[in-house]
């Protein structure tokens, strides 16, 4: 059995808003100075292509409709120019990407928060939508199904991911973990809008530690941050928007090893890129002590069942027989 070692990167910064061209030109830098640093994995912030609906949190639902048709219209598909301009820069510098984009559905009022995953030869393996939008987040996007719920083998090792929120979603960090998942990729947006008492920083660490010291595998997280750019966009509907959307301790990007425990410095708040050396052969002595997923558990108890068919909008039935035996 072979345990990759290799190098991996995460990303800490704010998409350019609204502006798909311009924010795939960004993480195709980022690509190239992680390639460049040796990384062989780089990850990005939840719908990084291109921005987060911060609108949601700040306006009525009717103030921020023209906010959503704007994310409409910039949303993408997984076949758009832009997107292979980043598939080939996987490939021209040997890295694997996983980076949240806005997803354009087939109808106009379907957005899906989704997570690509990227090999280094440049094919897209794997697409997750994100399974429940967040509280105000529904305003926005559809929530996806369980046929995305899948870790994808590559040179690096099992890679799978979630989105923000849904890292709280203990069965369906299961059902990774379930699959042989042995690198997670976390990613999340700033929240300075969360409750006074909420360190939004500390809690994506915590779901972060929770789900590496249960599964006994390496979490990359990746957070955006709020540019300047983003609360001068939104200033017009917002004059106290610096106000609501400037606070410390909002953003967290790091790595998580087995042990639960963070791997050099992580980045909070602060713009960049950290690097950190992933072996997964650390992830077997752990195992000995807690393995979810075999002597540590009791299937003869626990029966999880997961739906991983897709999700089917109409069916067209054209005989009178078949649809009579509903």
């Amino acid at each position: 059995m072979e345990f990759k070692r290799f190098k991996a990167a995460t990303v800490q910064t704010a998409p350019v808003f609204l502006n798909v061209e311009k924010t795939i030109d960004k993480a195709i830098s980022f690509v190239g100075e992680a390639a460049s640093n040796g990384a062989k994995l780089i990850a990005f912030p939840e719908v990084f292509v291109a921005g987060y609906p911060y609108w949601n949190w700040v306006m009525t639902p009717v103030q921020g409709s023209k906010w959503y048709e704007e994310l409409y219209k910039c949303s993408v598909t997984t076949e758009d120019a832009d997107m292979l301009r980043l598939y080939q820069a996987a490939k021209d510098n040997n890295i694997h990407i996983v980076i949240g984009i806005n997803e354009r559905g087939n109808s106009y009022g379907e957005i899906y928060n989704t997570n690509l995953i990227i090999d280094n030869k440049g094919n897209l393996i794997g697409r997750h939508r994100k399974l429940v939008p967040t509280w105000a987040e529904k305003l926005t996007w559809t929530s996806g199904d369980g046929s995305s719920l899948k870790v994808y083998d590559t040179e690096v090792g099992p890679i799978g991911t979630l989105a923000c929120g849904e890292n709280t979603n203990t069965l369906a960090r299961f059902t990774l973990l379930s699959q042989g998942e042995l690198i997670h990729i976390a990613n999340y947006i700033s929240l300075p809008v969360a409750p006074p008492d909420y360190n939004m920083a500390e809690a994506i660490k915590i779901r972060a530690a929770a789900h590496s010291f249960e599964g006994k595998l390496f979490t990359i997280v990746s957070c955006s941050t709020i540019s300047k750019e983003i609360m001068e966009a939104l200033k017009d509907d917002v004059p106290n928007i610096e106000e609501l959307l400037t606070r410390k301790n909002s953003a967290f990007s790091g790595f998580i090893g087995p042990n639960g425990a963070v791997i050099g410095e992580p980045l909070i708040d602060d713009e960049g890129i950290v690097y950190a050396d992933i072996d997964l052969a650390k992830c077997i002595q752990p195992k000995q002590m807690h393995d979810i997923l075999g002597h540590y558990n009791r299937f003869d108890i626990f029966d999880l069942r997961v739906n991983v068919a897709p999700t089917r909008k109409i069916t067209f039935i054209d005989t009178h027989e078949e649809f009579n035996k509903r």
